[in-house]
Protein backbone atom coordinates (compact mmCIF):
# COMPACT_ATOMS: atom_id res chain seq x y z
CA UNK A 1 0.00 0.00 0.00
CA UNK A 2 1.33 3.21 -0.78
CA UNK A 3 2.19 5.07 2.33
CA UNK A 4 1.73 9.05 2.42
CA UNK A 5 2.63 12.30 3.94
CA UNK A 6 1.42 15.70 3.02
CA UNK A 7 3.45 18.90 4.75
CA UNK A 8 2.49 21.72 5.59
CA UNK A 9 4.56 24.47 7.44
CA UNK A 10 4.32 27.49 8.37
CA UNK A 11 6.19 30.54 7.37
CA UNK A 12 9.90 31.38 7.99
CA UNK A 13 8.95 34.03 10.13
CA UNK A 14 7.51 31.74 12.63
CA UNK A 15 11.03 29.14 12.98
CA UNK A 16 12.49 29.32 16.15
CA UNK A 17 9.79 31.46 18.06
CA UNK A 18 11.72 30.43 21.51
CA UNK A 19 15.20 31.70 20.03
CA UNK A 20 16.29 35.09 20.51
CA UNK A 21 18.92 36.86 17.26
CA UNK A 22 21.57 36.16 19.98
CA UNK A 23 20.70 32.70 20.19
CA UNK A 24 21.72 31.78 16.76
CA UNK A 25 23.58 30.39 15.00
CA UNK A 26 23.31 27.25 17.27
CA UNK A 27 24.89 23.88 17.50
CA UNK A 28 22.96 20.88 18.32
CA UNK A 29 24.90 17.31 19.00
CA UNK A 30 22.82 14.66 17.95
CA UNK A 31 25.03 11.64 18.25
CA UNK A 32 28.63 11.85 19.41
CA UNK A 33 30.96 8.91 18.64
CA UNK A 34 27.79 6.43 18.55
CA UNK A 35 29.85 2.99 17.53
CA UNK A 36 28.20 1.05 15.10
CA UNK A 37 28.62 -3.00 14.99
CA UNK A 38 28.75 -5.17 11.93
CA UNK A 39 26.04 -4.93 9.70
CA UNK A 40 25.88 -9.06 9.08
CA UNK A 41 26.23 -10.01 12.70
CA UNK A 42 23.39 -10.65 15.23
CA UNK A 43 21.92 -7.45 17.09
CA UNK A 44 24.77 -6.18 19.85
CA UNK A 45 23.63 -5.82 23.41
CA UNK A 46 26.06 -2.71 24.49
CA UNK A 47 24.66 0.40 26.43
CA UNK A 48 23.27 2.96 24.04
CA UNK A 49 23.57 6.91 25.50
CA UNK A 50 20.59 8.31 27.30
CA UNK A 51 17.43 9.22 24.95
CA UNK A 52 18.91 7.14 21.77
CA UNK A 53 17.95 3.85 20.54
CA UNK A 54 20.05 1.13 18.53
CA UNK A 55 17.79 -0.32 15.68
CA UNK A 56 19.89 -2.14 14.70
CA UNK A 57 23.56 -2.87 14.79
CA UNK A 58 24.33 0.09 11.77
CA UNK A 59 21.37 2.09 12.68
CA UNK A 60 20.48 4.81 15.96
CA UNK A 61 17.83 7.17 16.53
CA UNK A 62 16.99 9.83 18.77
CA UNK A 63 14.17 12.14 18.96
CA UNK A 64 14.51 16.37 18.96
CA UNK A 65 12.98 17.64 21.75
CA UNK A 66 10.62 20.99 21.54
CA UNK A 67 13.48 22.93 23.08
CA UNK A 68 15.76 21.37 20.40
CA UNK A 69 13.29 22.26 17.34
CA UNK A 70 12.45 25.62 19.09
CA UNK A 71 15.83 26.78 18.36
CA UNK A 72 16.10 25.96 14.81
CA UNK A 73 15.97 28.46 12.39
CA UNK A 74 14.95 28.57 8.81
CA UNK A 75 18.54 27.83 7.65
CA UNK A 76 20.09 23.85 8.91
CA UNK A 77 23.22 21.90 8.13
CA UNK A 78 24.07 18.48 8.71
CA UNK A 79 27.65 17.83 9.82
CA UNK A 80 28.41 14.02 10.26
CA UNK A 81 32.36 12.58 11.34
CA UNK A 82 32.75 9.28 10.30
CA UNK A 83 35.95 7.04 12.42
CA UNK A 84 36.95 4.04 11.51
CA UNK A 85 37.13 1.35 13.81
CA UNK A 86 37.79 -2.29 12.55
CA UNK A 87 35.97 -1.86 9.02
CA UNK A 88 38.34 -0.55 6.16
CA UNK A 89 36.33 -0.83 3.30
CA UNK A 90 34.17 1.58 1.09
CA UNK A 91 30.52 1.18 3.04
CA UNK A 92 27.00 3.10 2.51
CA UNK A 93 26.22 5.36 5.35
CA UNK A 94 23.21 8.16 5.88
CA UNK A 95 20.91 10.47 7.45
CA UNK A 96 17.53 9.98 7.73
CA UNK A 97 14.86 12.06 9.18
CA UNK A 98 11.98 9.23 10.92
CA UNK A 99 8.25 10.09 11.90
CA UNK A 100 7.24 8.29 14.89
CA UNK A 101 4.26 8.50 16.75
CA UNK A 102 4.02 11.37 18.83
CA UNK A 103 5.31 10.43 22.53
CA UNK A 104 7.01 7.02 21.09
CA UNK A 105 10.15 5.71 23.76
CA UNK A 106 11.23 3.65 20.55
CA UNK A 107 10.11 2.19 17.78
CA UNK A 108 10.46 -0.92 15.51
CA UNK A 109 12.16 0.05 12.27
CA UNK A 110 10.27 -1.39 9.65
CA UNK A 111 7.57 0.17 11.26
CA UNK A 112 8.05 4.03 10.72
CA UNK A 113 8.06 6.54 7.70
CA UNK A 114 11.79 8.13 6.79
CA UNK A 115 13.33 10.33 4.19
CA UNK A 116 16.96 10.29 3.38
CA UNK A 117 18.27 13.40 4.36
CA UNK A 118 21.76 12.67 2.70
CA UNK A 119 24.26 9.85 1.58
CA UNK A 120 27.45 9.10 1.71
CA UNK A 121 30.84 6.37 1.29
CA UNK A 122 33.02 6.01 4.29
CA UNK A 123 36.65 5.84 2.67
CA UNK A 124 39.45 2.92 2.31
CA UNK A 125 40.82 3.82 5.80
CA UNK A 126 43.94 2.73 7.88
CA UNK A 127 43.18 3.67 12.04
CA UNK A 128 45.96 1.53 13.49
CA UNK A 129 49.11 3.38 11.35
CA UNK A 130 48.03 5.75 9.49
CA UNK A 131 46.32 9.48 9.88
CA UNK A 132 43.60 10.49 9.42
CA UNK A 133 41.41 8.77 11.21
CA UNK A 134 38.11 11.00 10.50
CA UNK A 135 36.47 11.70 7.59
CA UNK A 136 33.46 14.64 7.73
CA UNK A 137 30.83 14.90 5.63
CA UNK A 138 28.38 17.91 5.52
CA UNK A 139 24.62 18.45 3.80
CA UNK A 140 22.75 21.45 3.43
CA UNK A 141 19.18 20.85 4.63
CA UNK A 142 17.23 24.20 4.36
CA UNK A 143 13.99 22.05 3.64
CA UNK A 144 13.92 20.00 6.82
CA UNK A 145 13.89 22.73 8.59
CA UNK A 146 10.38 23.42 7.18
CA UNK A 147 9.47 20.05 8.22
CA UNK A 148 10.74 19.93 11.72
CA UNK A 149 8.72 23.16 12.53
CA UNK A 150 5.14 21.64 10.85
CA UNK A 151 2.07 21.94 13.19
CA UNK A 152 0.28 19.19 11.36
CA UNK A 153 2.84 16.65 11.89
CA UNK A 154 4.22 17.86 15.31
CA UNK A 155 0.49 16.84 16.42
CA UNK A 156 0.72 13.21 15.38
CA UNK A 157 4.83 12.23 14.94
CA UNK A 158 7.35 13.25 16.99
CA UNK A 159 11.17 13.72 15.06
CA UNK A 160 13.50 11.35 15.37
CA UNK A 161 17.12 12.13 13.51
CA UNK A 162 19.00 8.80 12.39
CA UNK A 163 22.78 7.86 11.79
CA UNK A 164 23.19 4.59 9.88
CA UNK A 165 27.11 3.47 9.01
CA UNK A 166 27.32 -0.14 7.58
CA UNK A 167 30.53 -1.39 8.35
CA UNK A 168 31.62 -5.31 8.53
CA UNK A 169 34.93 -6.81 9.63
CA UNK A 170 35.74 -9.30 6.83
CA UNK A 171 38.74 -11.41 5.30
CA UNK A 172 40.92 -11.65 2.32
CA UNK A 173 38.28 -12.42 -0.31
CA UNK A 174 34.92 -10.78 -1.21
CA UNK A 175 32.85 -13.53 0.16
CA UNK A 176 34.48 -12.95 3.67
CA UNK A 177 33.21 -9.24 2.99
CA UNK A 178 36.68 -8.00 1.72
CA UNK A 179 37.49 -6.03 4.37
CA UNK A 180 40.35 -5.53 7.64
CA UNK A 181 42.87 -7.84 5.88
CA UNK A 182 45.38 -5.75 6.41
CA UNK A 183 44.30 -5.37 9.87
CA UNK A 184 44.87 -8.89 10.85
CA UNK A 185 48.29 -9.25 11.59
CA UNK A 186 48.27 -6.45 14.18
CA UNK A 187 45.69 -8.46 16.06
CA UNK A 188 43.96 -5.16 17.46
CA UNK A 189 40.89 -5.86 15.74
CA UNK A 190 40.42 -9.87 16.86
CA UNK A 191 37.21 -11.03 18.35
CA UNK A 192 36.09 -7.66 17.91
CA UNK A 193 32.96 -6.33 15.56
CA UNK A 194 32.80 -2.71 16.50
CA UNK A 195 33.34 -0.71 12.40
CA UNK A 196 32.68 2.70 13.18
CA UNK A 197 32.48 5.64 15.33
CA UNK A 198 29.90 8.40 14.02
CA UNK A 199 29.04 12.16 15.26
CA UNK A 200 25.92 14.12 13.93
CA UNK A 201 25.50 17.42 14.73
CA UNK A 202 22.40 20.10 13.41
CA UNK A 203 24.03 23.79 12.73
CA UNK A 204 21.33 26.15 12.68
CA UNK A 205 20.70 29.55 11.97
CA UNK A 206 17.56 32.48 10.94
CA UNK A 207 18.36 34.21 7.38
CA UNK A 208 15.91 37.27 7.29
CA UNK A 209 15.66 37.47 3.67
CA UNK A 210 14.34 33.49 3.00
CA UNK A 211 10.50 33.82 3.01
CA UNK A 212 9.01 30.52 2.79
CA UNK A 213 5.06 29.64 2.28
CA UNK A 214 3.09 27.15 3.19
CA UNK A 215 5.04 23.89 2.18
CA UNK A 216 3.82 20.86 0.83
CA UNK A 217 5.82 17.25 0.75
CA UNK A 218 4.88 14.07 -0.36
CA UNK A 219 7.10 10.90 0.23
CA UNK A 220 7.61 8.87 -2.75
CA UNK A 221 10.53 6.15 -2.07
CA UNK A 222 12.96 5.53 0.59
CA UNK A 223 16.20 3.32 -0.34
CA UNK A 224 14.14 1.38 -3.57
CA UNK A 225 16.21 -0.80 -5.02
CA UNK A 226 16.36 -0.05 -8.56
CA UNK A 227 17.88 -3.46 -10.62
CA UNK A 228 16.86 -4.77 -14.02
CA UNK A 229 16.77 -8.30 -12.59
CA UNK A 230 13.88 -8.33 -10.47
CA UNK A 231 10.31 -7.07 -11.23
CA UNK A 232 8.31 -4.18 -9.34
CA UNK A 233 5.07 -4.29 -7.85
CA UNK A 234 2.19 -1.17 -7.95
CA UNK A 235 2.76 -1.53 -3.89
CA UNK A 236 6.58 -2.15 -3.91
CA UNK A 237 7.94 1.34 -3.14
CA UNK A 238 10.08 0.08 -0.50
CA UNK A 239 11.23 -3.19 -1.83
CA UNK A 240 13.27 -3.37 -5.19
CA UNK A 241 13.12 -4.04 -8.86
CA UNK A 242 12.27 -2.27 -12.32
CA UNK A 243 8.90 -1.53 -14.25
CA UNK A 244 10.47 -3.89 -16.81
CA UNK A 245 12.95 -6.57 -16.81
CA UNK A 246 16.17 -5.88 -18.04
CA UNK A 247 15.39 -2.55 -18.29
CA UNK A 248 16.38 -0.25 -15.09
CA UNK A 249 13.43 1.72 -15.26
CA UNK A 250 11.16 2.80 -12.04
CA UNK A 251 8.09 4.89 -12.12
CA UNK A 252 5.96 6.18 -9.26
CA UNK A 253 2.82 8.22 -9.50
CA UNK A 254 1.64 10.61 -6.59
CA UNK A 255 -1.79 12.89 -6.50
CA UNK A 256 -1.88 15.93 -5.32
CA UNK A 257 -5.25 17.31 -4.07
CA UNK A 258 -4.47 21.32 -4.99
CA UNK A 259 -1.75 22.90 -7.07
CA UNK A 260 1.90 23.04 -5.90
CA UNK A 261 3.80 25.88 -6.40
CA UNK A 262 7.89 25.93 -6.70
CA UNK A 263 7.63 22.21 -6.43
CA UNK A 264 11.03 19.91 -6.64
CA UNK A 265 12.20 16.48 -6.81
CA UNK A 266 14.85 15.57 -3.91
CA UNK A 267 16.28 12.58 -5.18
CA UNK A 268 19.14 10.87 -3.49
CA UNK A 269 20.30 7.85 -5.47
CA UNK A 270 23.88 5.81 -5.86
CA UNK A 271 25.47 2.50 -8.37
CA UNK A 272 26.16 0.17 -5.76
CA UNK A 273 27.75 -2.66 -7.80
CA UNK A 274 29.59 -5.84 -6.91
CA UNK A 275 33.12 -7.21 -7.44
CA UNK A 276 32.72 -7.64 -10.57
CA UNK A 277 34.73 -5.06 -12.61
CA UNK A 278 32.52 -4.36 -15.00
CA UNK A 279 29.71 -3.35 -12.09
CA UNK A 280 27.90 0.07 -11.64
CA UNK A 281 30.42 1.03 -9.15
CA UNK A 282 33.05 1.52 -11.85
CA UNK A 283 30.70 3.02 -14.67
CA UNK A 284 29.62 6.41 -14.45
CA UNK A 285 26.51 6.52 -17.36
CA UNK A 286 23.78 8.74 -17.85
CA UNK A 287 20.86 8.68 -15.31
CA UNK A 288 17.33 10.18 -15.85
CA UNK A 289 14.45 11.71 -14.46
CA UNK A 290 11.03 12.77 -15.64
CA UNK A 291 8.17 14.34 -14.54
CA UNK A 292 5.05 12.76 -16.40
CA UNK A 293 6.91 11.32 -18.69
CA UNK A 294 8.93 14.39 -19.78
CA UNK A 295 13.10 14.66 -18.87
CA UNK A 296 13.52 17.31 -16.15
CA UNK A 297 16.87 15.92 -15.20
CA UNK A 298 20.11 13.78 -17.00
CA UNK A 299 23.36 13.46 -15.07
CA UNK A 300 26.40 11.14 -14.35
CA UNK A 301 27.29 10.56 -10.76
CA UNK A 302 30.98 10.63 -11.22
CA UNK A 303 32.81 13.22 -9.96
CA UNK A 304 37.30 13.81 -9.18
CA UNK A 305 37.72 11.60 -6.47
CA UNK A 306 41.22 12.71 -5.84
CA UNK A 307 40.51 15.00 -3.02
CA UNK A 308 39.42 11.98 -0.72
CA UNK A 309 42.58 10.48 -1.72
CA UNK A 310 43.49 11.84 1.74
CA UNK A 311 40.76 10.01 3.78
CA UNK A 312 41.64 6.83 2.28
CA UNK A 313 45.01 5.97 3.91
CA UNK A 314 44.80 1.85 3.44
CA UNK A 315 46.12 0.60 0.05
CA UNK A 316 43.58 -2.36 -0.65
CA UNK A 317 41.22 0.97 -2.00
CA UNK A 318 40.98 2.22 -5.32
CA UNK A 319 42.92 5.17 -5.37
CA UNK A 320 46.63 3.32 -5.67
CA UNK A 321 49.59 4.31 -4.76
CA UNK A 322 49.99 7.38 -7.08
CA UNK A 323 47.86 10.48 -8.04
CA UNK A 324 45.05 9.53 -10.36
CA UNK A 325 44.30 11.81 -13.80
CA UNK A 326 40.78 13.18 -13.69
CA UNK A 327 39.83 10.98 -16.67
CA UNK A 328 40.46 8.00 -14.88
CA UNK A 329 38.03 9.11 -12.91
CA UNK A 330 35.01 9.92 -14.99
CA UNK A 331 34.73 5.65 -15.14
CA UNK A 332 33.85 5.70 -11.49
CA UNK A 333 30.28 5.99 -10.37
CA UNK A 334 31.33 7.34 -6.52
CA UNK A 335 34.17 7.99 -4.43
CA UNK A 336 35.08 6.18 -1.13
CA UNK A 337 34.99 9.67 1.26
CA UNK A 338 33.22 11.74 -0.30
CA UNK A 339 28.84 12.22 -0.21
CA UNK A 340 26.54 11.00 -2.75
CA UNK A 341 24.60 14.43 -4.25
CA UNK A 342 21.19 15.43 -3.46
CA UNK A 343 19.40 16.41 -7.09
CA UNK A 344 17.11 18.89 -6.88
CA UNK A 345 15.08 19.04 -9.36
CA UNK A 346 12.67 22.10 -10.62
CA UNK A 347 9.17 21.31 -11.53
CA UNK A 348 7.53 24.64 -11.30
CA UNK A 349 4.03 24.84 -10.35
CA UNK A 350 2.26 21.25 -11.18
CA UNK A 351 -1.32 21.01 -11.31
CA UNK A 352 -3.72 19.42 -9.04
CA UNK A 353 -4.11 15.77 -10.08
CA UNK A 354 -2.08 12.79 -10.99
CA UNK A 355 1.36 13.60 -11.92
CA UNK A 356 4.27 10.57 -11.89
CA UNK A 357 8.10 10.45 -11.23
CA UNK A 358 10.28 8.22 -13.19
CA UNK A 359 14.06 7.56 -13.12
CA UNK A 360 15.71 5.36 -15.71
CA UNK A 361 19.26 4.28 -16.72
CA UNK A 362 19.29 2.75 -20.14
CA UNK A 363 22.77 1.67 -20.30
CA UNK A 364 23.15 0.00 -16.28
CA UNK A 365 24.59 -3.56 -16.39
CA UNK A 366 23.93 -5.82 -13.68
CA UNK A 367 26.82 -8.64 -14.25
CA UNK A 368 25.30 -11.68 -12.95
CA UNK A 369 22.47 -10.06 -11.53
CA UNK A 370 24.51 -8.32 -8.74
CA UNK A 371 24.36 -4.72 -7.89
CA UNK A 372 21.38 -2.05 -7.43
CA UNK A 373 20.76 1.51 -7.08
CA UNK A 374 19.09 2.43 -3.50
CA UNK A 375 16.92 5.20 -4.55
CA UNK A 376 15.13 8.02 -2.13
CA UNK A 377 12.85 10.34 -3.44
CA UNK A 378 10.46 12.45 -2.26
CA UNK A 379 8.38 16.21 -4.21
CA UNK A 380 8.19 19.21 -2.27
CA UNK A 381 6.66 22.55 -2.88
CA UNK A 382 4.47 25.49 -1.40
CA UNK A 383 0.32 25.20 -1.72
CA UNK A 384 -1.92 27.57 -1.20
CA UNK A 385 -4.38 25.89 1.77
CA UNK A 386 -3.48 22.99 3.81
CA UNK A 387 -4.90 19.24 3.75
CA UNK A 388 -4.79 16.40 6.55
CA UNK A 389 -1.57 14.78 6.72
CA UNK A 390 -3.44 11.48 6.67
CA UNK A 391 -4.65 12.26 3.39
CA UNK A 392 -8.13 13.84 4.29
CA UNK A 393 -8.99 16.45 2.36
CA UNK A 394 -9.12 19.74 4.18
CA UNK A 395 -11.99 21.08 1.83
CA UNK A 396 -14.23 18.53 3.62
CA UNK A 397 -14.27 21.25 6.20
CA UNK A 398 -14.27 25.03 6.74
CA UNK A 399 -13.27 27.28 9.51
CA UNK A 400 -14.28 30.76 9.89
CA UNK A 401 -13.87 33.62 10.44
CA UNK A 402 -10.22 33.37 9.37
CA UNK A 403 -8.49 35.63 10.75
CA UNK A 404 -10.38 34.62 14.21
CA UNK A 405 -10.30 37.24 17.06
CA UNK A 406 -13.05 35.10 19.39
CA UNK A 407 -14.84 32.13 18.31
CA UNK A 408 -13.42 29.94 15.30
CA UNK A 409 -16.60 28.41 13.80
CA UNK A 410 -16.26 24.84 12.07
CA UNK A 411 -18.74 23.98 9.36
CA UNK A 412 -17.94 20.12 9.08
CA UNK A 413 -20.20 19.02 5.69
CA UNK A 414 -22.76 17.11 8.47
CA UNK A 415 -19.95 14.45 9.96
CA UNK A 416 -20.20 13.95 12.92
CA UNK A 417 -17.25 15.58 15.48
CA UNK A 418 -15.48 13.45 18.31
CA UNK A 419 -12.51 15.79 19.45
CA UNK A 420 -11.24 19.40 18.31
CA UNK A 421 -7.17 20.61 18.55
CA UNK A 422 -6.09 23.53 18.77
CA UNK A 423 -2.19 23.34 17.89
CA UNK A 424 0.40 25.91 17.73
CA UNK A 425 3.60 26.69 15.60
CA UNK A 426 5.71 24.06 18.48
CA UNK A 427 3.00 21.50 17.70
CA UNK A 428 1.91 21.95 21.18
CA UNK A 429 -2.03 21.55 21.70
CA UNK A 430 -2.54 24.60 23.37
CA UNK A 431 -6.89 24.16 23.22
CA UNK A 432 -9.19 21.26 22.78
CA UNK A 433 -13.64 20.75 22.79
CA UNK A 434 -15.76 18.55 21.87
CA UNK A 435 -17.61 21.49 19.91
CA UNK A 436 -17.82 23.01 16.78
CA UNK A 437 -17.51 26.33 18.20
CA UNK A 438 -14.01 26.76 19.62
CA UNK A 439 -13.25 29.96 21.90
CA UNK A 440 -10.02 31.42 20.71
CA UNK A 441 -10.19 34.33 22.54
CA UNK A 442 -7.50 33.61 25.19
CA UNK A 443 -4.62 32.52 22.72
CA UNK A 444 -1.76 34.98 22.09
CA UNK A 445 -1.74 36.06 18.09
CA UNK A 446 -0.29 33.79 15.55
CA UNK A 447 -1.13 30.74 13.23
CA UNK A 448 -2.49 27.72 14.34
CA UNK A 449 -3.66 24.65 12.90
CA UNK A 450 -7.32 23.57 13.70
CA UNK A 451 -7.86 19.09 13.99
CA UNK A 452 -11.10 17.79 13.96
CA UNK A 453 -11.43 13.89 14.23
CA UNK A 454 -14.66 12.42 13.48
CA UNK A 455 -16.09 9.61 14.93
CA UNK A 456 -15.10 7.11 11.78
CA UNK A 457 -12.03 8.51 12.91
CA UNK A 458 -10.76 10.45 10.13
CA UNK A 459 -8.56 13.52 11.03
CA UNK A 460 -9.24 17.23 9.01
CA UNK A 461 -6.63 19.72 9.56
CA UNK A 462 -7.00 23.82 8.74
CA UNK A 463 -4.81 26.54 9.26
CA UNK A 464 -5.93 29.42 10.84
CA UNK A 465 -4.81 32.60 12.03
CA UNK A 466 -5.57 34.24 15.54
CA UNK A 467 -5.65 38.43 15.47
Amino acid sequence: MKRTLLIFSLCAAMFGSKATAQDLPAVLTVFDEVVFYGMYDGPVNTPVPEGTVRSKNWSYGKKLTEEQIAVIGNRLTINVLAEALCDDYDRIGNVNLAFVPKNSTSYVYEDVMRIEVGRFITPFMNNITQTPTQVPYTFEADNIAQILHDPILAAEYDFWFELEIYGHQGGPSADQGGAQWDFLSTGLCNNRNDVYKGTLELVTENDPDLVLGENHFEWLSYKFELKDYVQATETNNMGQGTDELDETVRTINFDFGEEVQNAKFYVVVSNHGSFYSTSEEYRNILHYVYLDNVEKLRFRPGRDCEPYRVYNTMGNGVYGPSVRPLNYWTGRAWCPGAKIETRVVELGTLAAGQHSYKMNVPSALFTNDHGYFPMSVYVQGYSDSSMSSKGFKANNISVYPNPVNNIATISANGQQIKNVSVINALGQTVLQTKSDKVDMTNLQKGIYVVQVEFDNNQIATKKIVKN
